[in-house]
């Protein structure tokens, strides 16, 4: 898979996410609630850096390592203060019993081997350590709408009407998608080695209304179209 879109919307990335303000705190406010006392953590997939600048002045969680396919992206956050590898989370060396956390933040789904990254990161946990995966549920109601517009090849069709995000994600990027559902993202993250799973999600409202109120995240995975898996090595 390439990550040519990423390196193409790397500026408009945080420019959709800053203008779905409710939205990304919702988000925001997901991933914060896994990362209590997470220690040093390894973000991978980190993007822009934006949730990691978000969390570090609003909620005083410090993530400064990271590892970024688009180099577009991994300049961006540099800027914000993040040390960023350009590579893949399946190619990319992430160290071995080096970090207390790694963070999978919304990048599964942009994974053709989500199996090997996993593997990757119980190795480079110390002992007690933790994985976070956060992504749309394939199952979920943003997941088969992406899986919808796709099909159709546009947000712009009759079949997605008045259901659709107020501000819908860049076509071109869910292209490049390859979504899971939660029952296979349970099934490789046992297989990589992990115990005690714990689940969280957000975005409980259908996904035309999530734009209007910022949401707290709850236990669970039956409802959420952002859903968090916390595993432990």
């Amino acid at each position: 898979m390439g990550y040519q879109g990423f390196d193409r919307y790397a500026n408009e990335y945080d420019s959709w996410f800053i203008e779905n303000s409710n939205v990304l705190e919702t988000e925001v406010r997901l991933v914060a609630s896994c990362l209590k006392n997470a220690g040093n953590v390894l973000s991978i997939g980190c993007g822009s850096g934006l949730f990691e600048k978000i969390m570090a002045d609003q909620y005083g969680i410090v993530v400064k390592k990271g590892i970024e396919p688009s180099a577009a992206m991994a300049e961006i956050a540099r800027k914000r203060g993040m040390d960023v590898i350009v590579g893949t989370g399946e190619e990319t060396d992430y160290g071995i019993e080096e970090f207390d956390t790694v963070l999978f933040n919304g990048c599964p789904c942009y994974m053709q081997d989500l199996g090997l990254a996993l593997r990757k990161a119980h190795a480079a946990l110390k002992k007690g350590g933790k994985v976070v995966v956060i992504d749309v549920p394939k199952e979920s109601a943003y997941g088969l709408l992406y899986n919808l517009a796709l099909s159709v090849g546009t947000w712009s069709h009759p079949l997605l009407e008045g259901c659709s995000p107020l501000m819908p994600y860049p076509i071109e990027l869910v292209k490049q998608a390859n979504w899971r559902t939660t029952a296979e993202k349970i099934e490789l993250v046992k297989a990589a080695g992990f115990e005690n799973l714990e689940f969280s999600q957000t975005l409980v409202a259908a996904p035309c209304y999530s734009h209007e109120r910022v949401e707290d995240p709850c236990e669970g995975y039956d409802r959420g179209s952002y859903v968090a898996i916390i595993a432990y090595k």
